[in-house]
């Protein structure tokens, strides 16, 4: 099974002199039929506010001079803050290692960038790529017996003549969900180490939608919040 290559000579050739940066340049995705350069997106007007104190840390707001463009603000609200590290062997990751997992996914089909959250969150905004397989089909997989099986077949697990799991042709996963707060993902990752998966081939993107939004990162959703809200409610949310 391929592995990722060097994410750190990814990034450390992005940075050199002279050269703009995989955030910069973005990455091309087709997502769900549509295309995307998914990249940092910072407005024209931002490129010009400077970086001091005053201007970024003003209480719980950004300066008054700032442009309202260049603002991200999220809720404060329910979750957990998680630790950076979940397990000894596996990987955090944050922005230009889901970009370069997004470079590589593109030649390399044993990798799979996912998206955790329940099925309502994936449809209204993502990251450009990822796949959707909510957590609840793994932490609760007694209740989702058939949709836990078939996530497996397509991670590449397969069951020997004993019903043993088989991780030898174990696909790749970066895993998030809503972000730093959010138990979604590291409650899928728990599981998959429970039943055996290999912790190296576990990625786990901490910092989720909420720090992917904060940084201007593409997604699949481009209008502004509040125009479409949440479809439902679901009981292992």
């Amino acid at each position: 099974m391929l592995r990722l290559f060097s994410l750190s000579l990814i990034i450390s050739i992005s940075l050199t002199a002279g050269q703009k940066s995989i955030e910069h340049t973005g990455v091309k995705v087709i997502s769900n039929g549509k295309s995307f350069l998914v990249k940092r997106i910072i407005p024209d007007e931002c490129k010009h506010v400077p970086i001091n104190n005053n201007m970024l840390w003003t209480g719980n707001y950004a300066n008054e001079k700032v442009p309202q463009a260049c603002k991200s603000t999220y809720v404060h609200t329910k979750g957990k803050l998680l630790p950076m590290h979940l397990d000894n062997d596996l990987e955090t990751y944050g922005e230009l290692e889901v970009l370069a997992t997004l470079k590589e996914m593109r030649i390399n089909k044993n990798i799979l960038l996912i998206d955790s959250r329940n099925e309502e969150w994936y449809e209204y905004r993502t990251i450009p790529g990822a796949i959707n397989m909510p957590f609840r089909y793994f932490k609760y997989r007694d209740d989702y017996e058939f949709h836990f099986e078939y996530a497996l077949k397509h991670l590449g697990v397969k069951k020997d003549k004993d019903g043993e799991y088989d991780f030898s042709h174990a696909k790749t996963l970066v895993l998030f969900c809503n972000g730093p707060w959010c138990s979604q993902s590291p409650s899928m990752i728990f599981a998959l180490l429970e039943i055996g998966y290999p912790a190296e081939k576990l990625k786990w993107y901490r910092g989720g939608m909420q720090d992917w939004l904060s940084a201007g990162m593409t997604s699949t959703r481009d209008d502004p919040p509040g125009k479409k809200g949440l479809k439902k409610k679901d009981p292992h949310h």
